[in-house]
């Protein structure tokens, strides 16, 4: 029963995109159509990158390169600066999940050996938000990004100028936000040592990582750079597969085939396209905060031409409660191990992530 309900709450967009498949293939009787629904060339690059990031982290180069960093700081606000800025420029290249898996871990181990524990819970809802934040700036940086770019063929250049604008005021914001933190010396001489890192192992991964965004600019086809870096983990490092998340991907499954089945629906395709169609930005807001925004990217997208808003969106829809975007959940679970009051988290994390909303929201309404 305990593992029954440990599944549930770790899995629960998993279960509800699954229930909403299933309930959706009562209306539309399985069909040789559901294969068409699926978009295999996002579920490849997905496996792809989790993969190498996994097999990257596992080998502790991201946690070498925030100890190497984190000797710079010498106060707290320096260290709150140092984290931010990591989370915020690695999750654009690592993705926001892998930023915090690395990055939060480190910063615990950072405090408790700095006796700076009182900065736990602002400064893991700052690295969230910096994480959520820097990863929209790339069309690698989250799932709804990956999957937005690659399935509707944007161009790099109109992506960038899509998200530039919110990811450079982010930036700034979470610059002065850490001036709200009291500055006070620290002395974290005695951080973990890292392991000694295999270089023949990274060269690996490097070149599949390069293979990777050759194949989302679509330089290199998807099912060669699926096979090679598959074949590739499972002779170096087969462990790294074993620490992908293939939950998200069979989310990603049952999602695709809810989307393909609403839009079979009549009354509720024409619902959806007039409700989603001209409010592409407000919609993956609000459809973030309820069910995340990567599940509200693969919904709202098969109801609207107007990608550029709908990509603005489901990356701003990631600010807002715990549950807007998946890798707030990783950081929520990290640090409710450690002896804090997830009251007080929450109460802490709303109030700065509203705030960040409430700028990025103006700049839209300024902009559009």
């Amino acid at each position: 029963m305990a593992k029954i309900k440990s599944f549930i709450k770790n899995e629960i967009v998993l279960i509800i995109s699954f229930i909403l498949a299933a309930a959706s293939a009562f209306i539309v009787m399985p069909n040789a159509e559901y294969i068409d629904y699926i978009d295999f060339r996002t579920l490849a690059l997905l496996l792809c990158l989790m993969a190498v990031m996994a097999g990257l982290n596992g080998l502790g180069i991201f946690r070498l390169l925030a100890s190497k960093l984190l000797r710079l700081a010498g106060t707290t606000r320096s260290l709150t600066l140092w984290l931010c800025m990591l989370c915020f420029f690695s999750s654009m290249i690592i993705t926001n999940d892998v930023a915090l898996i690395t990055f939060v871990p480190f910063s615990i181990v950072a405090l408790k050996l700095s006796g700076c524990e009182k900065l736990l819970i602002p400064l893991v809802t700052l690295e969230t938000v910096a994480a959520n934040l820097g990863s929209m700036l790339t069309p690698v940086g989250n799932p709804q990004n990956l999957y937005l770019f690659s399935a509707f063929n944007m161009t790099i250049g109109d992506f960038f100028i899509t998200v530039l604008p919110y990811a450079s005021l982010s930036l700034m914001l979470l610059i002065v936000s850490a001036f709200f933190i009291k500055k006070e010396k620290i002395n974290i001489a005695s951080e973990e040592k890292a392991d000694k890192i295999n270089v023949g192992f990274c060269a690996i991964y490097a070149v599949l990582f390069a293979v990777s965004i050759l194949t989302v600019f679509r330089v290199i086809p998807y099912g060669i750079t699926l096979a090679v870096s598959v074949t590739a983990i499972l002779v170096f490092d087969k462990k790294a597969l074993m620490k992908v998340d293939y939950s998200l991907l069979l989310t990603f499954i049952f999602l695709f085939i809810f989307i393909g089945n609403l839009k079979n629906i009549g009354a509720v395709n024409e619902f959806l396209s007039k409700t989603v169609n001209g409010n592409e930005v407000l919609a993956g807001i609000a459809a973030s905060q309820i069910i995340s925004n990567v599940p509200a990217a693969l919904l709202l997208s098969g109801f609207t031409d107007n990608i550029k808003n709908l990509l603005v969106g489901v990356n701003l829809g990631g600010l807002g409660t715990l549950i807007a975007s998946m890798a707030s959940l990783i950081s929520f679970k990290l640090v409710a191990k450690e002896n804090i009051s997830s009251g007080r988290y929450i109460l802490i994390f709303s109030a700065v992530n509203i705030i960040f909303l409430a700028f990025n929201a103006a700049l839209w309404i300024a902009v559009r």
